[in-house]
């Protein structure tokens, strides 16, 4: 089954950073996430319910961002997968996750690939 969702851009905040003065002021982040549902897209005949709510999506990966701080991207690139995992029906998640911190770099990013067992 080739039926995915993307969310290419989606734009979160979250306090992450290695040394303690990164983590003194929250960070613009972006994420693009793309979704392979549980079933085709087959037979939705428009009906939400039937399919993965994606602004329910972006919410989620907002909470998850707020919760606590985090030292590494690569833990919030996990518990936002695993958050999507958890919440969604899909059977698949993979997630890059991109921060803009070191100078003369446009952004260093992480990709996780989480699938249900």
């Amino acid at each position: 089954m080739d039926d995915r969702i993307t969310l290419t851009g989606v734009q979160i905040v979250a306090t992450v950073g290695w040394p303690d003065e990164e983590r003194d002021t929250p960070q613009r982040l972006r994420v693009d996430v793309v979704l392979t549902p549980g079933a085709p897209f087959t037979g939705l005949n428009d009906d939400l319910s039937r399919t993965i709510d994606y602004a329910a999506v972006t919410l989620c990966l907002r909470r998850v961002a707020l919760e606590r701080p985090r030292k590494l991207i690569e833990t919030l690139a996990e518990e936002l997968a695993l958050a999507i995992l958890d919440g969604f029906a899909v059977r698949r998640v993979e997630l890059n996750l991109q921060k803009f911190i070191l100078p003369d770099v446009e952004s260093v990013a992480v990709r996780v690939v989480r699938e249900r067992s």
